[in-house]
């Protein structure tokens, strides 16, 4: 008997929590660059990139042949027990493109979460303070500290109870919602007034592009207001690059467009093309602060994973990715645009680099979130053979994370069945 999605999903039912989410019943089989075969032999169009783990494509060559040596070679054996020169050599290059005129060093770590967990613990140990301030809006991870650090509860931490203390939050600039850069930094000034001293906080986090929050771009100047802020008062500047990291924004970093570099760096998703690898990077100053054996973890920065993530940054120089990524926005958004003419409960479509989102309203002029009509858009597109993402604080934003390889052929169809999916909402 052939295996179908509907039968893989009652396996999955009865296997799997029901904690672990799932946006499409569907089981894949095989992938290649943008494409994804699922079990039942029906083929799509990935705008999802494994949520933006895939901007060099599913299996790129490349990594593979990377990998497939690597496995010749050696597995596993713990960077703390026995190290091994990958490990290093993409410390390197890591460090070479963070942006920042100082002296860096670089933690590998297996997840995105766990290197945000790690900046956390380098910036309290390299300042002696606890405190961290984040932004309305944010994610950065599902264990229990990024948890405190996310500010969106359902579901992240619904049922859960109150998440590690020592975490305040602050209104992210958002000029379509009505929250100015004075705004923003006035809502610091009260964490400093109301909950806790400047010289209490150790950190503030901030995605330079919110990624679930929306695809919101935080503006230059604000991020020039953050880093004096944070100087003036002695305050380490993390940027959470998990998302926007690995040439999504149309840079190596989204920091490298914000006119200031952070203190550290944190990076995940595609730098390694499928494979878990994440990472801190830092001014040594602060990477130093930690003794022997505060940081590591068994599977952190795994040689294979190593191989892939070297792969990936020799396939970005090779295939202009980089600007790829912009032209690939650039596409996007056009035809996106097209489509908000004909559609008026598309409020805004926006992007940097090829992070594109698209917000959708009630009605022209409204602010009222629609989340049920990007539901619709969802499940539309998948029956046409498109996967596409929502994200956004209430649901009512469509992302797009297509790999940046795809060709323009397949970003038309894609555009076209999005086109179409508007067209048929009721």
């Amino acid at each position: 008997m052939s295996k179908t999605n509907e039968s893989l999903m009652q396996r999955r039912v009865n296997a799997v929590p029901r904690g672990v989410g799932q946006i499409h019943p569907i089981f894949v089989d095989t992938a290649n660059n943008a494409t994804v075969i699922d079990v039942e032999g029906r083929e799509f169009i990935d705008f999802a990139g494994g949520i933006a783990v895939l901007n060099t494509g599913h299996l790129h060559p490349k990594v593979v042949a990377a990998v497939q040596k690597q496995l010749t070679k050696v597995s596993h054996t713990c960077f703390q027990v026995l190290a091994y020169e990958p490990y290093v050599e993409l410390c390197e290059k890591i460090n070479a493109k963070v942006p920042g005129d100082f002296d860096k060093k670089t933690l590998l770590v297996t997840s995105g979460s766990e290197a945000v967990e790690n900046a956390v613990k380098i910036a309290r140990a390299a300042t002696g303070r606890a405190g961290v301030i984040a932004f309305t809006g944010g994610y950065h991870g599902r264990t229990m500290m990024t948890l405190g650090l996310t500010g969106k509860v359902v579901p992240y931490s619904a049922g859960m109870g109150l998440m590690p203390g020592g975490v305040f939050r602050a209104l992210f600039p958002n000029e379509l919602h009505g929250v100015s850069i004075d705004d923003s930094i006035a809502s610091i000034e009260r964490v400093f007034k109301n909950d806790a001293e400047p010289r209490d906080i150790a950190a503030i986090i901030i995605e330079p592009v919110q990624g679930e929050g929306g695809f919101i771009t935080a503006p230059k100047a604000f991020m020039e207001r953050l880093r004096a802020l944070c100087d003036q008062h002695g305050i380490l500047l993390i940027a959470d690059e998990v998302q926007t990291g690995a040439g999504r924004t149309g840079t190596f970093f989204a920091m490298e467009q914000m006119g200031v570099a952070p203190d550290l760096t944190t990076f995940a998703k595609s730098i390694a093309g499928g494979f878990p690898l994440a990472g801190v990077c830092g001014k040594t100053e602060y990477m130093d602060a930690i003794a022997p054996g505060g940081l590591g973890g068994t599977y952190a920065g795994s040689p294979i994973a190593c191989a892939a993530a070297l792969a990936v940054i020799e396939v970005f120089e090779e295939e202009n990715l980089l600007d790829r990524s912009k032209a690939v926005g650039e596409h996007l958004i056009t035809g996106l645009r097209k489509i908000q003419d004909k559609h008026s409960i598309i409020g805004d479509v926006r992007g940097l680099g090829s992070m594109i989102a698209v917000e959708v309203f009630d009605a022209k002029g409204s602010l009222t979130p629609n989340a049920a009509a990007v539901a619709q858009v969802v499940a539309k597109a998948r029956e046409k053979g498109l996967i596409l993402l929502s994200c956004g604080t209430y649901g009512n934003v469509l992302r797009i994370l297509v790999p940046l390889t795809a060709p323009d052929e397949q970003l038309d169809k894609g555009l076209a069945i999005i086109e179409e999916c508007f067209a048929e909402l009721v």
